[in-house]
């Protein structure tokens, strides 16, 4: 029976061997990295990845990461191709081929119908000698000299190479492109991580009613208002209707400690005079990143100098922003 000690050394193990395979890539980088950057980047038509068994899953995530970050990418199975999808491959297409020992059958009969439709070819390969690196255009190296797998069989070190090989093409012609958090955005509408890079603090403020009262209003008034508009804190205004506070419930609770004449009080002797705000323009995210450094769960929304209603932690959670 393995021990609780002997899985974790395992594990250890692993990542150690995977860790120094991906730090080997670095020396491997050459002029045919660069040309296949450069043919990517300038090329007219697709960029078509293909591979088989554990490269064919490897080119799939390169393609999605491609296509995210705005280098249009399409997968092609290298066993589908050679029984009738190769017929994807289109005139100005640029194919990339996966493997670790560039000799596979389906590798073999593939090559020499792409080089015969005249499409160029980068090899994304781990033996240099092999008949894929030999008959392509040019080389992406990625040789590891060992897998993580005991029996040095399992495809382990050597897919985890490939896919940090891909990643890195992906940041350089993401760079070449110019590609920026707003292009990001727009690729990536759904989920937290697009809400992240287009949503606006004026979105969520304007779903709430704005909470507000006037710098003479009774306690009474304050708490109905704050109870009403179920936010945690109203703003306070004056009569031009410029902010001139808030008031939490955290006020509420430290002013009825202090006092129990509160017919007397009125907003502006417990307001706090310095409120935490944002622009409506801003970026919900930043929202965030507010109240998690002034340790609050609301903000007052400005739009330039004029009130415009607030935005609660509750908003961004529900945003999925948090």
């Amino acid at each position: 029976m393995l021990t609780d000690q002997f899985i974790l050394d395992i594990a250890r193990e692993t990542i150690n061997t995977e860790s120094l395979a991906v730090v080997a890539l670095t020396s491997q980088l050459s002029d045919g990295f660069v040309q296949a950057v450069r043919m990517v980047h300038e090329a007219k038509g697709r960029f078509i990845i293909s591979g088989i068994g554990k490269s064919a899953i490897i080119a799939q995530k390169i393609v999605a990461t491609l296509n995210s970050t705005g280098t249009p990418a399409l997968f092609l199975h290298a066993a589908d191709a050679i029984h009738g999808d190769l017929g994807m491959m289109q005139e100005d297409d640029i194919t990339m081929l996966i493997s670790k020992s560039g000799e596979s059958p389906e590798i073999k009969v593939l090559v020499p119908f792409i080089q015969k439709a005249g499409n160029r070819l980068i090899a994304l390969c781990g033996q240099a000698d092999s008949f894929l690196a030999q008959s392509a255009d040019c080389v992406i190296h990625c040789h590891v000299d060992k897998e993580a797998c005991p029996n040095n069989l399992a495809p382990t070190s050597s897919t985890t190479a490939q896919l940090v090989m891909g990643d890195a093409l992906a940041v350089c012609l993401l760079q070449l492109k110019g590609f920026t958090a707003s292009d990001f955005a727009r690729f990536h509408p759904g989920g937290a991580l697009g809400k992240q890079l287009y949503l606006r603090v004026d979105d969520l403020c304007r779903l709430h009613e704005a909470p507000r009262v006037k710098t003479d209003s009774t306690i009474q008034q304050v708490i109905l208002e704050i109870t009403g508009k179920r936010l945690g804190a109203t703003a306070v205004l004056n009569e031009d209707g410029q902010l001139q506070g808030v008031i939490t419930d955290g006020d509420i609770r430290r002013m009825l400690e202090a006092t129990t004449a509160i017919h007397e009080v009125r907003a502006g002797d417990i307001m706090n005079p310095r409120p935490k705000t944002i622009q409506d323009e801003e970026l919900a995210v930043n929202a965030l990143l507010k109240m998690r450094e002034f340790q609050v769960t609301q903000l007052v929304v400005l739009h330039g100098d004029a009130y415009q209603g607030m935005i609660h932690m509750h908003d961004l959670l529900r945003e999925g922003i948090v």
